[in-house]
């Protein structure tokens, strides 16, 4: 009988802890700790004050591939990519390092309504990645790398940063803000 060792379950409990706190969902802290689910529950209504949200997972790899997604996304893949290659971390670690560098750059909180990337999307991301189901690409015309589908020709790909989509920034915000600077 394997006994209990303490360690790993403070481990555990710290990874639990961490992720909830960068807004890792429910499906993710289960696959990545091997605490028990009304444990994860518990600890999270401890953390977050509330139940954590219900509902799946995203599974598309089409949202990855829109004007603005793809872009916070690459920063995010090119990050992870950088860290696994050059500083030797992997799995959840990786992602959890990735994600707050990306938090960073973007200069967002994991809890601001206008974060583009969560930390769930970011973990599916790397999921894609490693199933080939997405996959990096040079841009044709500023050299960077950029999310693209794994399955679609790219010769001479340009990223959404050098063929800015013609609806991009236009959202409902933006239209409120752009009013509001009139305004003034």
């Amino acid at each position: 009988m394997m006994s209990k060792s303490v360690v790993n379950e403070a481990e555990q409990i710290q990874l639990a802890m961490q992720l909830i706190q960068l807004g890792a969902r429910l499906q993710l802290l289960e696959s990545q700790t091997t605490l028990s689910r009304e444990r994860l529950i518990k600890l999270y209504k401890e953390i977050k004050g509330m139940s954590p949200p219900k509902g799946m997972l995203p599974f598309s790899t089409d949202w990855f591939l829109t004007w603005q997604p793809n872009i916070h996304s690459s920063i995010f893949v090119n990050i992870h990519r950088f860290l696994v290659q050059h500083a030797g971390v992997t799995g959840i670690t990786a992602v959890i390092k990735a994600y707050k560098l990306y938090l960073q750059q973007v200069g967002s909180e994991p809890d601001d309504e206008d974060l583009v990337l969560s930390l769930t999307r970011a973990w599916t991301l790397v999921r894609f990645l490693d199933s080939n189901m997405l996959k990096m690409h040079r841009c044709s015309c500023c050299g960077g790398e950029f999310v693209v589908n794994a399955y679609d020709l790219h010769e001479q790909y340009q990223c959404n940063l050098c063929h800015v989509p013609s609806r991009a920034g236009k959202t409902k915000k933006a239209r409120e803000q752009q009013a509001i600077a009139l305004s003034a």
